[in-house]
């Protein structure tokens, strides 16, 4: 199914971004990118630290079918991994509940949500890649997509693979 992608210099949060879109019923499967989140979320209300060159991208669909949300997060972690592994000389690691890894060292960050709006569920997917730069968080172990890679990766590489993979996807 394809996919419209919208645009944003800066915003709050790429998925209150996706929130906001639904509930003013604009549903249409989505690939939301922007170059700075002010306030990214992270899991458990956590904040996501957002450094500007890195990856802040959401993607949300109608979830018409009955599928168990568990089946489906499992589904895009391994999804992502296979997408970021064409760009890394590494292998990636899933650290349940929304962690890509490389070397044991967080790359990517997953906040998946659901939200029911006119009788209709959504399925969101935040995605934070550290794709140049790394923030330092006191006892965890954080790197970035490019120190395993000796190209330059493009930003806009990494968001056609993504775009291309989930429109199979949903």
């Amino acid at each position: 199914m394809k996919m419209q992608i919208i645009k944003y210099n800066s915003v709050d949060s790429t998925n209150n971004v996706a929130i906001r879109r639904i509930k003013k019923g604009k549903i249409k499967p989505t690939l939301i990118i922007a170059n700075s989140q002010k306030k990214g979320k992270g899991q458990y209300g956590r904040h996501w630290v957002s450094y500007k060159g890195n990856i802040f991208i959401t993607i949300y669909f109608n979830l018409k079918k009955s599928i168990g949300i568990k089946s489906l997060s499992k589904k895009v972690y391994t999804l992502l991994k296979k997408i970021l592994e064409k760009f890394v000389n590494e292998k990636i690691a899933i650290k349940l509940p929304n962690d890509l890894l490389i070397k044991g060292n967080k790359v990517c960050g997953i906040l998946q949500e659901t939200i029911n709006h006119n009788n209709n569920k959504y399925f969101i997917i935040g995605i934070g890649i550290n794709l140049i730069k790394s923030p330092k968080i006191p006892n965890k172990r954080v790197s970035f997509l490019q120190k395993y890679n000796n190209n330059k990766i493009k930003k806009t590489d990494i968001y056609k693979k993504i775009k291309k993979n989930f429109e199979k996807f949903i």
